[in-house]
């Protein structure tokens, strides 16, 4: 299989929530209904298994049903591409195999959490790593949740790693992104994502591919409105659309913990009659007076 993508990924691929029904159970009407409005919304395509689809709190089992599923219903209207980041070498290769074999695009993996690596034990793991995969591979920055942030220096190594095709950079730190920007100025065949849909828009302007925007399972048009706005230098498109991406990124932030943004947006979609808000543990949906603060929400910008 062609480890080497056709073309640089470029525009929003939304790291899709996994609609659950129980706790080891895949909402399996719900996802249906999930993918048919993401896609529905113009984006470029989906992104399984992420931070916000709570794939590392998910069995083995429902990873590859939840895989297998999604590359079917999904059927080749966009790429899809499947997170197989784990604490186990052989599982994430193990995973990258079932993804390959059920249609899967391209494979994200961030550094191994738990036990934090170094740089040059990163770019070994990656070497040693890469190799075995027969899907091309996207790099994932995600430093509050493993403990290690993705140097320049590492991503222009390991970006001469054959097969691996891309980065998405989840750190928050524009300034880091910029520099990434600069360090890989001659590598357009190398796609760098923003991960904090808040930094889509300038992003995008200084020459970003696009944004894996978790907001995007909610409201998809309004992420690929500002890619394409960013893309055209709209600038004063880009300023309204940073507004309503504003009012949405709201009901993020109704709960207590770090957790509540996967809960505002699985809440979302429960409220729009999407899918389950159903979570997988250690956390728990949001309550009523959460749920009462984002239905607000999604009246004011006219999505129920």
């Amino acid at each position: 299989m062609n480890k080497k993508a056709a073309a640089p990924l470029r525009g929003i691929i939304p790291p899709m929530v996994t609609p659950l029904s129980g706790k080891n159970t895949l909402d399996i009407e719900g996802l249906h209904r999930l993918i048919e409005h993401i896609i529905g919304g113009g984006v470029h395509g989906l992104f399984l298994l992420g931070t916000t689809g709570e794939g590392p709190s998910l069995s083995v089992k429902l990873k590859y049903e939840l895989v297998k599923e999604a590359c079917t219903i999904i059927a080749g209207r966009v790429p899809v591409l499947v997170g197989i980041t784990d604490t186990s070498y052989s599982e994430s290769i193990k995973l990258a195999e079932h993804s390959a074999d059920c249609g899967a695009n391209a494979v994200v993996l961030a550094p191994p959490f738990y036990f934090p690596t170094g740089q040059p034990e990163l770019l070994e793991y990656l070497e040693h790593l890469t190799p075995q995969l027969t899907l091309p591979l996207y790099l994932y920055n995600m430093p509050s949740m493993t403990k290690v942030d993705i140097c320049v220096d590492t991503l222009c190594k390991a970006s001469k790693i054959e097969g691996i095709i891309g980065f998405k950079d989840s750190s928050g730190n524009m300034i880091r992104f910029h520099e990434y920007l600069t360090a890989m100025k001659d590598r357009p065949d190398f796609s760098l994502l923003i991960g904090p849909e808040e930094l889509l828009g300038e992003s995008v302007l200084f020459g970003g591919f696009g944004g894996v925007a978790g907001g995007a399972n909610i409201y998809p048009k309004l992420f690929v409105d500002m890619y394409n706005a960013a893309v055209a230098g709209n600038i004063a498109e880009v300023r309204k659309l940073q507004t309503e991406i504003f009012r949405l990124r709201r009901m993020y932030f109704y709960g207590h913990y770090s957790s509540t943004f996967i809960k505002g947006v699985k809440c979302a979609l429960n409220i729009m009659g999407i899918c389950s808000d159903f979570m997988a543990e250690p956390f728990h949906a949001f309550r009523q007076p959460e749920r009462e603060k984002v239905a607000i929400i999604l009246k004011e910008m006219n999505l129920i």
